[in-house]
Formats: structure tokens, sequence, C-alpha cells
């Protein structure tokens, strides 16, 4: 992680999360479904809800969350199970008004940043499913989700949504890749273990080289050594979304945002069954 990153993660938080306020105050139907059984307001409320648990896991010191009677889920939790502790989450924070969860997300935004600002951003902190996800890591999540649910609020009230690529590839490097060099966690689980190893090498204009291979339900983070089964060349724009299922496989690779080579890509589905955003 280098200076640079950690400064444009906490310049991207305030930014996306000004635009993701404006778009959900500005929103003409807050019952109109957005994602699933999700009305518009519940998706902010999904949003505002982590926001507002990570001002006080991202300090890292084991402190209750603000929300009463989560830590267990959310301990517990994996990527099959995340649905289950969602729906408890949504009940457990309440607020459903588009403009007080606006301001609400704002303040928490604040929070974060004021909380973390003097933090080691490679400190690794718990997170869901017990993984361990480095403080930079959080604060690119959590840009994600608002980039990502974003998308899902402004389609349905037709507003434009840009997705900076430069934004998603922090959320690839810091969080991603940071939390499978530190401890996944229990979040993979639930997933079907497969003795054959599966290395992906993924390669970008905005992203270092790198390397996931799984095996036996772990996933380890190695340099490119030219061994990869499957190579990625793509634009984070694309695949991110695409990794969170808001754009087509299909698509992604027609438009060129993903391009796939390497000497057994036909091994991308097994991988990707098993290497699912939560």
């Amino acid at each position: 992680m280098t200076g640079e990153q950690w400064q444009a993660v906490r310049a991207a938080l305030p930014e996306v999360g000004g635009r993701f306020a404006d778009l959900v105050a500005g929103v003409p139907d807050a019952h109109a479904r957005s994602l699933g059984e999700w009305s518009i307001a519940e998706t902010a409320s999904h949003v505002g809800m982590i926001a507002l648990v990570y001002t006080a896991m991202i300090r890292g010191d084991g402190g209750p969350l603000p929300l009463p009677g989560l830590a267990g889920p959310i301990g517990a939790a994996s990527v099959d199970t995340i649905s289950e502790m969602n729906a408890l989450a949504l009940d457990l924070y309440p607020e459903r008004d588009p403009a007080r969860l606006a301001e609400r997300l704002r303040a928490d935004i604040a929070e974060v940043l004021l909380v973390s600002a003097d933090l080691d951003p490679e400190k690794p902190v718990w997170w869901l499913g017990s993984a361990r996800v480095p403080v930079a890591g959080v604060l690119a999540h959590l840009v994600n989700e608002m980039l990502i649910h974003g998308l899902d609020i402004a389609r349905v009230a037709r507003r434009p949504w840009p997705v900076p690529a430069a934004h998603e590839a922090l959320f690839l490097e810091l969080f991603l890749f940071g939390m499978v060099r530190n401890d996944l966690g229990r979040l993979l689980d639930d997933a079907t273990p497969s003795p054959r190893r599966i290395a992906v090498e993924f390669r970008s204009a905005y992203t270092k080289p790198a390397v996931l291979a799984l095996q036996h339900g772990e996933l380890r983070l190695e340099e490119p050594d030219g061994t990869a089964d499957v190579r990625l060349r793509f634009d984070p724009a694309v695949l991110v979304p695409m990794m969170f299922g808001r754009i087509s496989k299909a698509r992604a690779v027609l438009t060129g945002g993903v391009r796939i080579s390497g000497p057994r890509p036909w091994l991308l589905p097994a991988f990707l069954r098993t290497v699912r955003m939560p």
C-alpha cells in the first residue's frame, strides 16, 4: 500500500458519499424497487447501516458496534449467508426517510474519516465473517458499496451515475487483495472446495499485477510468474460491477472491459463460483 493510495481512498470517500447522499435525497419515489425486493429507501438504509457500523469497526479495538445484536451475525456470516445478516441489519437500522438517510450518511462518513485519520492504513481490523481487512480497505469497501448501490438507485431514478475506474481499482487493491493477504475468515466456508489449483492473474492500467490462487477452498495472493491458468486484462469500472452482478459477464467481455486469456481460460467460471462478492 502506498501513501498515495491512502490519500486517494480518503478523498474518494467524501466525494462518492456526497454524490450518493445527493442522489438519495433527490429521488422522486423512495418506495420504488431498486434491488430485488428492496426499495430505494431500503437500499440507501443498507448503505447507511454499513457506514454507521464502520464508525466503530474501523477502530479495531473490539468495542461494541452501534447496532446491538449485529456483531454475532456479522462475525459468523459467509458469502452464502450474507443475505440473512443484511435482513437483520435492515430491521436494526429502521431509518427510511431519504433526506435523513442522506444527512446521517454524510455525518457517519465524516466520523469514519476522523476515526481513521491517525491509524495505520495497513492495520487489519475485524470484518464480515471474522475476516481481517486493512483500515484502508474498509474505506475502499464503503466507497464501492456506494458506487454499486448508486448504480441500483440511479437506474431506477433515471439519473447518471459515473463509476470511476480509479475508485474501483482501490477496492480491488486495498480491500479484496488486502483481505486475502490478511485473513478471509469464514467468508468462503460454505464454498465447495476443489482440489485443483486455479490461478487467475489480474492486470489493468490502474492496478499492480497480481494473482489470486484458489485451492481446497483457500485463496492466496501471489506475485505473477507467468504460470497463471487465466489472465484477465480489465477496466476496474467494468470488472468490479461485473463481480457484483451489475454488468453481465457477456457484456463485460463483448465491450472489451474484461479480456480473458491464458492457457486454461475455461477454469475461470469455476474460480468465480467460489470467489464471489458478498
